[in-house]
């Protein structure tokens, strides 16, 4: 991004970023990093996708920053598969204590799971956020889960070599 659409970025979301109970998503773990650091990347890419493709850009980053606002204990009674599904509400119910959120918004956080959640993508830039939130989760799960499990298991490969000697 141009420092001009940093600053637009930034100003878009400052004060869901200064809000103290989205910052303890840096807290909670999702797909190898923190919440709030895969809340960010998604939001960074639906600004530009929806900047570029002339859509509601200011609503959408608001939402794609808002869509996993939630935190793990909300949903520990569920298991790993229905929390794909469940998640989604859980955000759009926290996200509504915080912020007026419109019809638009609203969409996009609920149906971002789709095809997995029942809630369809009525707007363009709904499908943009289930469109980026797939591909930055495919880079997460690739780049950090996946290289944080092989160094643990090296690590114990490791550990189990040298302690035979």
């Amino acid at each position: 991004m141009t420092k001009s659409q940093n600053q637009e970025f930034d100003l878009l979301i400052k004060d869901i970023i200064n809000n103290p109970n989205f910052r303890e998503l840096d807290n909670e773990m999702h797909h190898g990093i923190s919440r709030y650091g895969h809340s960010y990347r998604v939001a960074e890419g639906v600004y530009k996708l929806t900047k570029k493709l002339h859509f509601n850009y200011k609503e959408a980053t608001r939402a794609a920053l808002l869509h996993d606002f939630y935190f793990n204990y909300q949903l520990e009674e569920n298991g790993e598969a229905k929390n794909l599904v469940e998640h989604p509400n859980m955000a759009l119910l926290n996200a509504s204590k915080y912020y007026e959120l419109s019809e638009l918004q609203k969409n996009m956080i609920a149906s971002h799971m789709f095809p997995l959640s029942k809630v369809l993508p009525k707007y363009k830039e709904s499908i943009c956020i289930t469109i980026v939130d797939k591909v930055v989760a495919i880079y997460e799960q690739q780049r950090y889960k996946v290289g944080m499990k092989l160094g643990v298991y090296l690590l114990f490969l490791f550990n189990m070599i040298t302690l035979h000697k």
